[in-house]
């Protein structure tokens, strides 16, 4: 199992996992310093957002996944990679190329590609998902059939604290940006179909988003109490603590993963970002 960084999983958890990753890469406004997106913990890259510097994050190229995905058909293993949304990063495209090349160098070598059209911990509801499968004896075809039969039931559900980040990246225009700011106005925004982030309706005020963030699980989760749920923050520990407490006394869940909104989707979204993943119906 292959994944890239922006599935927002650390680590450690990766490796108790047995999934290989690739990394992105990342720069601030103030610095001509190149970054791991795993080289800053959270606070520090938040911090460094707060502080009035604009990061810019650059995909894993095609040669990187080369080099990471050669060793590994070198050394008589098979590769199922999962990727990032083509929705949101050129990402996938660029591991599809390298794997193209490879397979004419490893023609006895299975590898095998999936576009997640998911998120942040999104996608990595669904990496968590497949190695849990792989753990459990099965086949590299039957996860990837299983990945894509499950993705598009991977529900994302997002809110941020701070609307200029989304102002900056287009997202939204400079006058709603001012007007929803005067209002307290929070997004609440999901990603569709096409793994793309769009805006679903506005809040007023922070509890009032995280609310319906909960309401949305509720209303489409396909297992209220007993499903695998994940939550992503941009540095805001406290309020995806109290998301996971309205989740555990609305619906009786226990949130299984809180974890950090990583570079890829935070450089977009910004501190306060919250957001929410489960198993539903539909997108």
């Amino acid at each position: 199992l292959f994944v890239d960084a922006a599935c927002d999983i650390n680590a450690q958890l990766l490796k108790e996992w047995n999934v290989e990753s690739c990394e992105f890469s990342l720069t601030f406004s103030d610095s001509n310093r190149e970054y791991s997106d795993r080289e800053l913990d959270a606070g520090e890259f938040y911090n460094k957002m707060r502080e009035g510097a604009t990061p810019k994050t650059s995909a894993a190229n095609m040669g990187k996944f080369y080099d990471a995905f050669e060793p590994l058909l070198s050394a008589g293993n098979d590769i199922l990679y999962l990727g990032f949304s083509s929705g949101l990063s050129a990402t996938y495209n660029f591991a599809c190329e390298a794997a193209n090349e490879l397979k004419a160098t490893y023609p006895d070598r299975k590898i095998i590609t999936v576009d997640s059209l998911c998120a942040s911990a999104g996608y990595g509801l669904l990496v968590y998902f497949a190695a849990e499968m792989q753990k459990n004896g099965a086949s590299i075809e039957e996860v990837a059939a299983f990945c894509e039969e499950t993705k598009l039931k991977i529900c994302h559900w997002f809110t941020v604290e701070d609307l200029k980040y989304l102002k900056a990246g287009g997202r939204i225009s400079p006058t709603t940006a001012l007007v929803g700011t005067m209002l307290g106005i929070k997004p609440v925004m999901r990603v569709d179909d096409n793994g793309k982030l769009v805006s679903f309706s506005k809040a007023r005020g922070r509890k009032a988003s995280l609310q319906e963030l909960a309401d949305h699980y509720g209303e489409s989760a396909i297992d209220t109490k007993g499903g695998t749920v994940f939550i992503s923050h941009g540095d805001c520990l406290d309020d995806a603590n109290y998301l996971a407490s309205i989740i555990k006394d609305t619906y009786g869940a226990e949130v299984k993963i809180i974890t950090n909104v990583g570079p890829v989707i935070g450089s977009h979204s910004g501190p306060g970002t919250l957001a929410l993943f489960f198993v539903g119906k539909a997108r």
